[in-house]
């Protein structure tokens, strides 16, 4: 998916006069440092102290321990998976090869790499993921807990092969900050958990390769950090990796500058990127744990090396773990909204570990739970070892003495009713910063869930680059439970990570804890000059979900749609669906009444175009049922939706 000269006039409409100067800036220095590769000043004497504390390892869950060996065993196999694709070469991966469209990825220069032309270069994300090292973090930890030497000696081969086919400053590996620097991250856990292993030190500081490309990562951030409209997750996991290479890794003369400036850009981008609520401000939920992940990883480092941390970047990932353990529902499942590219800031753990109970163990050891929390079932191997070199905090500090349901700075709303029903509406802004990269046109959207199942279902993401018609398809005003105006989206598209125009939203009533129902209420100008209003419902003693759209302004052609889960059975007749499914080998149902004054129809994996899709994580989708409704409007017109689950 190359840009054409429109997407970069749109892109530089989006941009402020200080971000285009500096990307002129960038654009000066890349051609500068196209010329000559500088040398690496020399070091002496090196030596890795950034080591987990005594006993840090024997706090690990023995059942843990035993869930992290087979999935570094299959590792040792040769067999991992990256976003739906099997791979079973990873015993000796070609680090340049996309296995999805079988290209590999040019060793050009890094500035000449087309990374988002999919002919050219192949699936960029397929190509990236293996070389964040994050599956050589499994297997360092696989060798710190069982002593077993056959995982450090495959994680040293993959390194030293990792460096020697992506020299600094050629090939793909080199394009993006955000590799850069959770691959940083990935090296300094690497270092940490290979440290009684004899042939650490001849693989880290005493090998002037790893100091060479140690070297010219950090260089790199230093040089070409996120700014302006795209200073979102990727600013906090360049300032993240760079904190913690200069901490652990401080052995260049430039390291006291780097680590100086890593940690303002950090606490500067954490409290840019976070509503003072705690939600993320991208309002994509899964890169609220990215960058809680990147953050927590970073804070690590800063106190291991005795380094002082600004209280504000304490503060915000306190906040960013209460706003999580306030939003999930009874499973730990926190909403799907916005974008999803299963991202990992530090990873300990094989994919059988829940991220997001992980994420709250490791919050309620650093932080402390509160009250209200949901219980974490299980353990994991991450939660201890990271929590061992973290200051505890928290003690003091002003948190919610009751489960907020309310996010009025993010518009995130979650109502929930008995027989564990969990409603999130979303009144919030379209996304963060001019670009909102990682938004959706989900205004007034809802997405309801019994008891962790997806009933209305937000359907995800499923790719980035390569496949426009689908990228669009799961943005699209369509692709959620919202009324779609005039065959357009609320929201309008520059490109595949750039939206023109926001649709603004407005919150109009809350009561999440009404005596016998929990109400929302808001409406967006996304179709102007026609209004959409949309009131939601919450009955605790009918145990029902109804949803009132109300759409008043010109005469438009209008079409209202419901997700349904994967795991949802339907049966339409008419405007009345009968909802079924199984949850823990019990069958469980509801009745989703729709309103008459819409022609119905069912939709399941249709692709041209697409329509009746869930994506399971990115790269994955699977057939759903999606029901629409169309008709038109003319004046004002009213649409109620009743969701009422059985006993």
């Amino acid at each position: 998916m190359s840009m054409s000269a429109g997407w970069y006039l749109r892109r530089l409409s989006r941009m402020g006069p200080r971000e285009a100067g500096g990307r002129a800036v960038d654009a000066v220095r890349r051609r500068r440092w196209r010329s000559a590769l500088p040398e690496r000043p020399p070091v002496t004497g090196v030596r890795f102290t950034a080591v987990l504390p005594e006993g840090a390892l024997a706090g690990v869950d023995p059942d843990a321990v035993r869930r992290l060996v087979a999935e570094a065993d299959r590792l040792m196999a040769g067999r991992a998976e990256f976003f739906g694709v099997v791979r079973e070469d990873m015993a000796d991966p070609d680090w340049q090869f996309d296995p999805r469209t079988g290209r590999r990825a040019p060793l050009d220069h890094a500035f000449d790499v087309p990374y988002r032309d999919e002919e050219a270069v192949g699936d960029i994300k397929q190509i990236w993921e293996p070389s964040r090292h994050q599956y050589l973090t499994v297997l360092a930890a696989a060798y710190a807990l069982t002593g077993n030497d056959r995982y450090a000696e495959r994680v040293a081969a993959h390194l030293r092969s990792w460096w020697e086919a992506d020299p600094p400053l050629r090939g793909a590996h080199w394009v993006s900050g955000i590799e850069l620097g959770i691959r940083l991250l990935s090296w300094v856990w690497i270092r940490r958990l290979l440290d009684g292993w004899a042939g650490a030190p001849a693989l880290f500081e005493e090998n002037p390769v790893a100091l060479d490309q140690i070297w010219h990562h950090q260089r790199w951030l230093a040089a070409f950090p996120s700014r302006g409209s795209s200073a979102n997750n990727h600013a906090v996991a360049e300032a993240a990796g760079q904190l913690a290479a200069s901490c652990a890794f401080g052995w260049f003369p430039y390291s006291p500058r780097w680590r100086a400036d890593a940690l303002r850009d950090l606490d500067r981008h954490l409290r840019a990127n976070t509503f003072l609520s705690g939600i993320n401000r991208e309002l994509a939920s899964e890169y609220h744990g990215l960058v809680l992940e990147l953050g927590l990883a970073a804070l690590a480092e800063a106190d291991a090396a005795g380094v002082a941390v600004p209280a504000t970047t304490r503060l915000v990932l306190l906040r960013m773990t209460d706003a999580l353990a306030a939003v999930v529902d009874n499973r730990l499942r926190p909403p799907r909204q916005g974008d999803a590219d299963d991202g990992h800031g530090l990873v300990l753990d094989g994919p059988d570990t829940d991220r997001w109970g992980s994420l709250l163990a490791t919050g309620e050891a650093v932080f402390g739970r509160l009250g209200w929390w949901p219980e974490v079932p299980g353990s994991d191997v991450r939660t201890p070892l990271l929590a061992s070199l973290i200051e505890p905090y928290g003690k003091g500090v002003a948190r919610p003495e009751r489960r907020p349901a309310h996010f009025a700075d993010a518009g995130l709303t979650v109502l929930r009713g008995p027989g564990e029903i969990w409603c999130r509406c979303d009144g919030g802004p379209h996304g963060f910063l001019s670009i909102a990269a990682h938004a959706h046109a989900d205004a007034l959207s809802v997405e309801v869930r019994h008891d962790g199942v997806d009933v209305l279902a937000d359907p995800g993401t499923y790719c980035y680059h390569g496949r426009p018609e689908w990228r669009s398809y799961f943005r699209s005003t369509l692709g959620h439970n919202t009324l779609e105006a005039g065959g357009r989206d609320q929201s309008v598209s520059g490109g595949p990570f750039l939206w023109t125009r926001h649709a603004a939203t407005r919150v109009l009533e809350v009561d999440a804890d009404g005596e016998k129902a929990a109400r929302w209420c808001a409406e967006h100008d996304g179709y102007r000059p026609l209004l959409h209003r949309r009131q939601v419902d919450l009955a605790y003693e009918s145990r029902e979900v109804r949803v009132v759209d109300t759409v008043s302004g010109d005469r438009r052609e209008v079409r209202l749609a419901f997700h349904l889960g994967p795991d949802v059975t339907v049966e339409l007749e008419g405007s009345r669906a009968r909802l079924t499914w199984t949850r823990d080998g019990e069958n469980r149902s509801a009745v989703l009444g729709l309103p008459a004054g819409l022609t119905w129809r069912a939709h399941r994996g249709e692709s041209g175009p697409p329509l009746g899709w869930y994506s399971p994580g990115f790269g994955r989708k699977v057939p759903s049922t999606t029901l629409v409704g169309s008709g038109s409007v003319d004046g004002t017109a009213e649409f109620t939706t009743v969701l009422g689950f059985d006993g």
